[in-house]
């Protein structure tokens, strides 16, 4: 029995997708609660207190890098949001879809709030909220979904796998 190309690369596109639409839907939803129920620089204990709830806007790209400089990640971001949508489909394995998935979904998440979110297009404020000891940076869902999917892309190319997978 042989299997349909068309339909494979549909099955693979949609997996693709899919992960990168719950993780923008995970992400907005998040950041919505927060803003909602938050009132900003007002940690409140989440998880005992090894994680905590603390509302703020974010200028700057990760771990405060860059601040003031949101159009230029906004250009960024979708730069690679576009790179992703190009070569997402490519991956060959479920495993490497799904974790570029992750990563367009993070991307794009951050994106959204730089777009549509105060002070307004394209310098929006990206909402972070999940604080952890350590004075470890304030993060979000999509932080989060980023940080994943690049160091399980940077662990498994290190171990030789091929980016995307093994030949069909």
């Amino acid at each position: 029995m042989s299997t349909n190309p068309k339909r494979t690369q549909l099955g693979k596109t949609l997996l693709f997708l899919g992960v990168a639409v719950f993780v923008v839907f995970f992400d907005q939803l998040t950041k919505i609660l927060a803003v909602e129920n938050l009132q900003p620089f007002e940690s409140v204990p989440f998880i005992f207190d090894f994680v905590r709830l603390n509302l703020v806007f974010n200028d700057s790209a990760a771990f405060s890098l860059g601040g003031s400089a949101t159009w230029v990640f906004t250009l960024l971001s979708s730069l690679a949001s576009l790179a992703l949508l190009w070569f997402g489909p490519k991956f060959r394995t479920s495993g490497w879809l799904i974790l570029i998935g992750m990563a367009l979904g993070g991307v794009v998440g951050n994106l959204i709030d730089r777009l549509f979110r105060n002070p307004g297009f394209p310098n929006g404020h990206v909402v972070d909220f999940i604080q952890v000891p350590l004075n470890f940076p304030i993060f979000n869902i999509a932080d989060s979904a980023i940080t994943i999917a690049a160091s399980i892309i940077a662990i498994r190319i290190i171990r030789g796998e091929k980016l995307g997978g093994k030949s069909d």
